[in-house]
């Protein structure tokens, strides 16, 4: 058989770290996915990545592959495990290998290459065969991953799409996300496929994007509900009033009760986010008091001042 050279097929130096390996076998197993690259040979440049991925991932598979490439082999060279090799040093799951009288894999186990079962026996538990049979690695659904996309409060009120690029083993890609009408902060949107790579050719993970919505210039949230501060003048909370008060479907009448003071709370009922039930937008009245501007507006200050016999204090 000849010598594998992990490093090399995963694109890394010897030193590498285990986030660079990481990183690299991500990359490649996601260009040669057979799901996604249907060019002839990427199946087995698949499976030869995910192989190297398990020697070089494991600390301990690590160190005694190193310690034979120590020893001066070198990818593609004839290779024979050294004596005293127990082919499955490392406690592989399937057991000691049965070899044949060549020192060929046995049938019944993964299809990991001869290289790698001579040094390692058995098979790899959820990946290889070596748990019960079958000689191609198990198939299962990549691992999810997660993201984060912030949205105005606009887009999260009416729903449409947004374009965000993330960076993915040193490359930058662009996804379109369909944002539903009426999401909420931490809610997830799962675009299926976008995960890591599945292992032995299995369906690729999902990618979760986590919402953020982005500070409003005159909303805030409170669950669906949207709360807003609605400046008064003072003769209109005095006699009462119909004002005009946006919300994130446009502006609508409202009726201020006469004798309303700051603070005084109002509804409009599924005026917030919608959903089932939608949210309400909740309005606090705020009493602004303006400076006079004219000696007339100062004369009429003074008048209501003269005639009035409400005492604001009298409770203190």
């Amino acid at each position: 058989m000849k010598f594998k050279d992990y490093y090399k097929t995963l694109g890394v130096e010897p030193d590498a770290s285990a986030d660079d390996i990481r990183r690299a076998y991500r990359k490649l197993a996601r260009k040669y996915h057979p799901d996604r690259n249907k060019e002839t040979g990427s199946e087995d440049r698949f499976k030869e990545v995910g192989e190297a991925y398990e020697v070089l991932k494991d600390a301990e598979k690590r160190k005694q592959y190193d310690q034979l490439r120590a020893g001066g082999y070198r990818g593609g060279e004839d290779f024979r495990p050294p004596p005293g090799w127990d082919g499955g040093g490392f406690g592989g799951v399937g057991g000691t290998r049965t070899r044949g009288a060549g020192g060929g894999a046995a049938e019944g186990f993964s299809d990991f290459s001869e290289f790698f079962e001579s040094l390692f026996g058995g098979g790899l538990g959820g990946m290889g065969g070596g748990m019960g049979g079958g000689r191609r690695q198990a198939r299962a659904k990549g691992r999810d991953i997660t993201a984060t996309v912030e949205i105005d409060l606009d887009t999260a009120f009416n729903g449409g799409k947004r374009r965000i690029a993330l960076d993915r083993d040193g490359k930058r890609q662009n996804l379109d996300v369909n944002i539903p009408a009426g999401v909420t902060p931490g809610r997830k949107i799962r675009l299926s496929g976008q995960g890591e790579p599945g292992p032995g050719g299995g369906p690729a993970g999902d990618l979760l994007m986590e919402v953020k919505i982005a500070p409003h210039p005159l909303f805030q949230l409170d669950g669906r509900n949207v709360l807003v501060d609605l400046p008064v003048a003072p003769w209109e909370a005095a006699l009462g009033a119909e004002v005009r008060v946006p919300t994130l479907g446009g502006k609508v009448n409202l009726n201020i009760p006469a004798g309303s003071s700051s603070g005084k709370r109002m509804r409009l009922k599924g005026r917030g986010l919608p959903g089932k039930p939608a949210g309400d937008q909740i309005i606090t009245v705020k009493v602004e008091v303006p400076k006079p501007g004219s000696d007339r507006e100062r004369e009429l200050y003074e008048e209501l001042a003269e005639v009035s016999g409400v005492n604001v204090r009298e409770n203190l």
